[in-house]
């Protein structure tokens, strides 16, 4: 199914291009036009690429925030991080424009941590739910002050900001894929490498460091890494809801299996929803646009409560 979705999100656009121009846009694009060279390799593929990093990025951040905080509600952006991302990087493109793309993941990193860590110290412990309730307050308090920003700043800066706070993935490009690809690799494999001793924590603190579970150092871990998913994603291409709290419940129903199996399936999944979202974004209303951040919540929220109400029961 992705690779039918690339190849369709490749294909079709303002300019269309046949399906056997885009093999040869990847091994022999001495063939093609300038332009069909330029639409497929600078402008499609970077875009789609991007959508499937980001969208495995968000899912399987929300798969290791629900397991460790053992809240199927849970996601990082529930808990402020995303908006903590948000606002550090926004204060980075407006007050130090000059600076490379390079240092978007560095300071989304540095807010998203920091608020984790403010979080975490009010809440005082994450498996309760006032870890989440915590974590909602001071989301919005971070919103607001996004608010004021946008209520008092200059109105073309307002627009880049309300463009880029949507998720847009238009300004996606190869240096943005390899960023977040960068910060994305460890992440992947730490929560991986963590999953075995994640399972076990599963059956409490008590049975867990009976069986050599360092669960302090394993629930630290598992929060870091989806903060630096989280931020590496935000500080690409914006704010994209509801993929990291949907696509765990989707993998929970497709597949069956111990944090291994749930992580990789939140991941492909969410792959798969952010690029069904940027491909009808981008093709459903041409010439407009729609952000990716837009269409998944116009998706993901009418999901979230059906989800809810077949699993009505277990909450």
């Amino acid at each position: 199914m992705a690779l039918g979705l690339l190849g369709f999100g490749l294909t079709h656009g303002s300019l269309p291009i046949p399906a056997s121009a885009i093999g040869r846009a990847l091994f022999s694009p001495e063939t093609l036009t300038a332009e069909t060279r330029y639409v497929v390799m600078d402008i499609r593929l970077p875009r789609l690429l991007m959508a499937v990093l980001c969208g495995a990025m968000l899912g399987m951040a929300g798969a290791a925030m629900q397991s460790i905080t053992r809240n199927g509600l849970a996601d990082p952006g529930l808990i402020g991080v995303k908006e903590g991302c948000s606002a550090a990087v926004l204060l980075l493109i407006f007050q130090f424009p000059a600076l490379s793309l390079a240092w978007r993941p560095l300071v989304g990193m540095a807010g998203g941590l920091l608020t984790a860590l403010l979080v975490i110290v009010l809440a005082r412990d994450i498996s309760r739910p006032r870890f989440i309730l915590i974590g909602i307050g001071v989301s919005w308090a971070f919103a607001a002050a996004m608010g004021v920003f946008m209520t008092t700043a200059d109105v073309r800066d307002v627009q880049t900001a309300m463009l880029w706070l949507a998720g847009s993935l238009h300004a996606a490009n190869w240096t943005l894929v390899g960023l977040a690809a960068l910060w994305a690799a460890p992440a992947f494999a730490l929560l991986l490498f963590t999953a075995r001793a994640a399972d076990v924590a599963l059956l409490g603190n008590q049975a867990a460091a009976g069986l050599g579970v360092r669960t302090t150092r394993l629930a630290l871990l598992r929060v870091l890494a989806p903060v630096v998913l989280t931020a590496a994603c935000v500080s690409c291409v914006g704010s994209i809801g509801f993929v990291g709290l949907i696509a765990p419940h989707m993998a929970r129903l497709l597949l069956r299996g111990g944090q291994t199996a749930l992580l990789t399936g939140s991941a492909v999944l969410g792959a798969l929803l952010v690029l069904l979202a940027d491909n009808v974004g981008r093709l459903a209303f041409l010439p407009l646009q729609l952000p990716a951040g837009i269409v998944i919540s116009l998706i993901g929220g009418p999901l979230l409560l059906l989800l809810l109400w077949q699993r009505r029961d277990r909450f």
